[in-house]
């Protein structure tokens, strides 16, 4: 009787031997369902932060002139393009180029200083450059690379850096573009400091050369705002870098300049109430009385329409992008995957922190873009350019050592 169950001409069986066969070859010869290769955990959040992001400035771009609907989606739409080319490549063949990407680091940094193209911005600070019809913020591409660029230079030490001259050779890496652009956007200089020193703490630098390094960049933070601040001679600060520096600690002072676009964020984030007024309300943000508001302060247009629950909802899904990024960072094996993971979740961080935080008054204003929120083509694109890179150590994860 057991030999007619499992002969040829049984069907009671069939189906279900099949199958198990068909599931047996597809683990034999390696495939994988295609949702194997993408990090759902970390792009579920960024998609709907993207959806947020759609309707928000759909309602600017009713009301506020420089705020393009249709130049945000586009921005979108080359990003997501970029992420999926990003996703595809092996990020693994850049743990070696070192010294390339320190000269394309450099180079990115520099690039509007180059006479012919560099661009000046609203505030007559260059940082924007313009190739035939194309203008973009060079600096944007360059934090992508400078991850990539400290990461590679961190990950030789395998975890431990037992060195001082080792560790003052990775700082000394990290410096060099950070005052190309420190010079031109104090913004983007901020979060390349953050990411490139997050990378390098994470490299295994001994505590005391860290917590020694902060305590001397603290002193020459200190130093440059006070010498910036004395009449009569040259300053390292521009007039406009050291009120947005300093407007946050008594933004009343001056309320009829540097701290009116602060009060009027304030008044709007506060006007939002628990629940918000309502999907297009905004009516403080949108009204004309908060300058820059689908850019700077963004954050307060989406708050006063949302409220604090909505504001909760829309932090909640960045905790929850850079916490599976997090997560992933720890699952890698690979020194170089790690670093590359932790660049990412350092600039995103930082980003979310500095933005959110200027809007409500806790944090100096550096213009400091909101991922995925802000206006601005430059800052979207490279954002998702981030994401396609922790897609891409997700894809690769099986052959990263």
């Amino acid at each position: 009787m057991a030999a007619d169950m499992t002969g040829p001409g049984t069907s009671s069986a069939g189906p279900l031997s099949s199958l198990t066969q068909r599931a047996r070859g597809a683990h034999v010869s390696g495939r994988r369902s295609p949702l194997d290769g993408i990090y759902l955990s970390q792009l579920i959040p960024t998609l709907l932060i993207l959806v947020i992001s759609v309707a928000n400035m759909w309602v600017c771009s009713l009301s506020l002139e420089n705020a393009s609907f249709t130049s945000h989606l586009a921005g979108i739409a080359i990003g997501l393009v970029a992420a999926a080319a990003v996703w595809r490549y092996d990020y693994r063949a850049l743990s070696n180029m070192t010294t390339a990407l320190f000269v394309l680091a450099c180079v990115l940094m520099a690039l509007p200083r180059v006479p012919g193209l560099g661009l000046e911005g609203g505030l007559g600070g260059l940082g924007w450059v313009r190739i035939g019809p194309l203008s973009f913020q060079p600096s944007e591409p360059g934090k992508i690379v400078t991850i990539f660029l400290m990461a590679s230079a961190c990950a030789q030490y395998n975890g431990k850096i037992d060195s001082f001259r080792d560790y003052a050779k990775l700082c000394g890496t990290l410096l060099v573009p950070l005052l190309l652009i420190l010079s031109l956007d104090l913004g983007t200089g901020l979060v390349v400091f953050f990411l490139g020193a997050a990378i390098i703490i994470c490299s295994g630098a001994p505590r005391a050369w860290v917590l020694g390094t902060i305590a001397l960049i603290v002193g020459a933070a200190a130093f440059v705002v006070i010498e910036s601040s004395i009449e009569g001679i040259p300053h390292i600060l521009q007039e406009y870098q050291l009120k947005r520096l300093t407007v946050f600690m008594n933004p009343t002072a001056n309320a009829s300049d540097d701290g009116y676009n602060l009060l009027q964020s304030m008044i709007a984030v506060g006007s939002g109430g628990f629940l918000g007024k309502g999907f297009g309300n905004a009516t403080q943000a949108l009204s004309g009385f908060l300058p820059e508001a689908e850019t700077d302060f963004i954050f307060a247009t989406f708050a006063e329409q949302f409220g604090f629950v909505g504001s909760v909802v829309l932090l909640g899904l960045y905790a929850w992008m850079i916490f599976s990024t997090i997560l992933l960072a720890l699952r890698m094996e690979s020194t170089f995957s790690k670093l590359v993971l932790v660049g990412c979740v350092a600039m995103w961080t930082f980003q979310v922190l500095e933005s959110v935080g200027m809007c409500i008054g806790i944090m100096p204003i550096t213009g400091i873009p909101l991922p995925f929120m802000t206006y601005g083509s430059s800052s979207m694109v490279i954002q998702l350019v981030a994401v396609g890179v922790v897609q891409s150590v997700w894809r690769h994860r099986q052959k990263a050592a």
